[in-house]
C-alpha cells in the first residue's frame, strides 16, 4: 500500500509539448520536459532537463538541471548547463554554470556564471593614473647618452 515513488530517469521525456499545442502558465514537474509548439508566458521548473526544438516559441521564465535550445528561447533561465545549439535563438539572462555556443547560433541578453572560489583574475591590478612609473617620469632627451664633447649634462627644454 506505502510505497516509494520512484523519481523518472533524467534523460527520460515525461512532458511533451507538440509542435500544434500552446500553452500558457506554469509547468512543474520532476521529469524531462520536451517543447516542439508553443508556450507564451509563465514559467517551467523542473529538477530534470529542458529540449526546445527547431520549431518551438517559448516565452518563459525557466529553472532546471540541463536546458537544450534548438528553437527561440526569451525569458530568465537558471540551469547548471545550456546548451544553444546551431539555429537556436535566445534573448533574455541567462545564470548558469556552464554554457555551450554551437556555430549558427544567436544570443542577446545577459550571460552571468557564478565565480569559483580558485578563479584568479587574469592581470595583474593596473596602476592608477596617479602611479607613474621611474621611466614616465625621465623626458626622452635625458634618456639619450651624453656627447663626449660636451661637459655639461644634457637638460631637456621645456
Amino acid at each position: 500500500m506505502f510505497r516509494r515513488v520512484r523519481r523518472p530517469e533524467p534523460d527520460r521525456i515525461e512532458v511533451s509539448i507538440g509542435r500544434a499545442a500552446t500553452v500558457r502558465g506554469e509547468i512543474k514537474c520532476d521529469a524531462s520536459i520536451r517543447i516542439d509548439g508553443v508556450m507564451e508566458g509563465g514559467r517551467i521548473e523542473t529538477l530534470n532537463n529542458v529540449v526546445i526544438g527547431k520549431d518551438a516559441r517559448v516565452h518563459a521564465d525557466i529553472k532546471a538541471d540541463v536546458v537544450s535550445v534548438a528553437g527561440a528561447y526569451k525569458g530568465e533561465l537558471n540551469a547548471r548547463r545550456v546548451e544553444l545549439l546551431e539555429g537556436g535563438r535566445m534573448w533574455g539572462t541567462i545564470r548558469v554554470q556552464s554554457f555551450y555556443l554551437d556555430e549558427g547560433a544567436f544570443m542577446h541578453g545577459e550571460l552571468i556564471m557564478p565565480q569559483t572560489d580558485d578563479a584568479e583574475p587574469p592581470f595583474a591590478e593596473e596602476q592608477t593614473s596617479t602611479e607613474v612609473s621611474d621611466e614616465e617620469e625621465a623626458p626622452e632627451e635625458a634618456l639619450e647618452p651624453e656627447s663626449a664633447n660636451d661637459e655639461q649634462p644634457a637638460r631637456a627644454e621645456q
